[in-house]
């Protein structure tokens, strides 16, 4: 189903190089908020910052897309070293089009991390991309409507489970 996650990680750096290769995915394209760093956070942990490096080094193509405005994605893209989209308008996929037009990948090569159903996976469902779910970083949201829509989350991510999912660590 388009909502059900395919695939869960508790986190982005449980996400490998070989994993990527075995999916036959060299792009990745990057939430923010409770997936590279905390809800509304400037900060990168230095996991995160040695998972991006791994990336990097295998040769995995790597960009932020975000529904966030530019004040919030371009200072933390730009001190990572990454490009970005701002207002991406997921789950709609103008945001990821632009990201694979830069990126120079076929759809079947690039896949959509991030944490959220309603956004992230639906997003990349609708572009017919690949979406590596993870687990949100932080348990608490500021955004009273992704709060709300966490609730919603649920019988999506039972359903994973209850098919066989499990959690990759």
């Amino acid at each position: 189903m388009l909502l059900t996650p395919e695939v869960v990680f508790r986190r982005v750096e449980a996400i490998t190089p070989e994993v990527l290769r075995r999916m036959g995915i060299t792009a990745l394209v990057l939430d923010v908020d409770n997936t590279l760093t905390g809800d509304g956070s400037q900060q990168l942990d230095d996991s995160v910052a040695a998972w991006l490096a791994a990336m990097r080094a295998a040769g995995v193509s790597l960009t932020i897309v975000a529904n966030n405005p530019a004040r919030r994605v371009r200072p933390f893209a730009e001190r990572i070293g990454l490009a970005w989209v701002p207002l991406a308008c997921k789950p709609l996929p103008p945001g990821l089009m632009t990201a694979r037009r830069r990126l120079g990948v076929a759809r079947r090569q690039m896949a959509m991390v991030g944490d959220q159903i309603f956004t992230d996976r639906l997003a990349a469902g609708l572009y017919g991309i690949r979406c590596l779910y993870v687990l949100p970083r932080t348990p608490h949201d500021k955004n009273r409507g992704v709060r709300f829509k966490r609730r919603l989350e649920k019988p999506f991510l039972r359903r994973y489970y209850e098919k066989g999912g499990k959690t990759y660590e």
